[in-house]
């Protein structure tokens, strides 16, 4: 995917305020601290499309961004992270769950794992939470640029039992070299039926 437009839209916690739902739309969701502001930058092809911050649970609202005019990308709060206040926490599995159960133009969820950790209960929550409702996933491990080849191995073997899927459905993904990219954006494109428009 050549990312010729990449545009902040609006910010939402529920669906009154979301944006028309006109284009097919991408939702990318993980732990906070995950790497889910830098995997969507480097998608977009955009240094500062989505404010990367060192402190977790920055993403407290759902952002919608349009890519090229003819995708949204939708970066959903990062869940787990225990210093944030206890009514912002309880505000962001419903904030979540509502999205998902309730837009119809939702074709995909990027579900980002780090590599270097046991999936959680939230992660595996999530996945139950896309069975549920029939999203597909596409399964990201993240930081893989920290770890050797072996170490990734065997990270990923363990990931892959943990959520019960085959190896073959996990894309490996580094902001730093920007591995994965191209990978990624294929089974994107697949999910959204661009596959053979794909620039």
């Amino acid at each position: 995917m050549e990312v010729k437009q990449a545009v902040f839209i609006k910010s939402a916690a529920k669906p009154g305020d979301y944006p028309p739902a006109e284009l097919p739309e991408v939702a990318f969701v993980g732990r906070s601290n995950v790497g889910k502001s830098s995997l969507i930058n480097v998608l977009a092809n955009r240094k500062a499309l989505v404010r990367t911050s060192s402190t977790p649970g920055r993403t407290q609202l759902i952002n919608f961004f349009d890519i090229n005019g003819c995708m949204t990308l939708v970066d959903l709060p990062g869940y787990g992270y225990a210093k944030a206040p206890p009514e912002l926490r309880k505000q962001w599995g419903p904030m979540i769950e509502t999205y998902l159960s309730c837009r119809e133009n939702l074709k995909t969820v990027v579900l980002i794992l780090d590599i270097r950790r046991i999936p959680s209960d939230g992660d595996l929550r999530m996945l139950d939470w896309l069975s549920a409702y029939n999203i597909p996933p596409i399964i990201v491990l993240t930081k893989c640029d920290k770890l050797s080849k072996q170490e990734r191995t065997r990270q990923a073997a363990v990931i892959t039992k943990a959520i019960s899927r085959d190896s073959s459905q996990i894309a490996m993904f580094s902001a730093l070299s920007k591995e994965g990219r191209d990978n990624i954006w294929s089974r994107i494109e697949q999910h959204l039926g661009l596959a053979d428009s794909a620039a």
